[in-house]
């Protein structure tokens, strides 16, 4: 993921980005693809592969509950909230390079 690798969270977004590319839609792709509209709005290319789930947040708590992780609600709201630590870096990031004069 170019100049986005020390954002956090690119560690998530990024093999997400490479699955969607692959057109799987394992749990990292799908937090992208929770993340689309804004990761695009941000600047970021984000893939639209062929099966994209109509409610991408309904299949990601799925695939979490078919992983067998124990606490699916714990492990969605913390990957959420790693999408969400990304996105707002990644904006922040977008308006400060808009800022500077160059």
């Amino acid at each position: 993921m170019p100049a986005s690798g020390e954002l956090p969270g690119a560690d998530l977004i990024g093999t997400g980005i490479e699955d969607l590319q692959r057109g799987e839609f394992t749990i990292e792709a799908l937090v992208v693809a929770v993340g689309a509209p804004r990761l695009r709005a941000a600047g970021l290319s984000v893939p639209e592969a062929p099966g994209w789930p109509r409610v991408p947040e309904h299949a990601l708590y799925d695939a979490i509950g078919r992983s067998g992780i124990a606490d699916s609600q714990s492990r969605y709201n913390s990957l959420i909230r790693r999408l969400v630590s990304f996105e707002r870096a990644l904006e922040r990031r977008s308006l400060r390079s808009q800022r500077q004069p160059g």
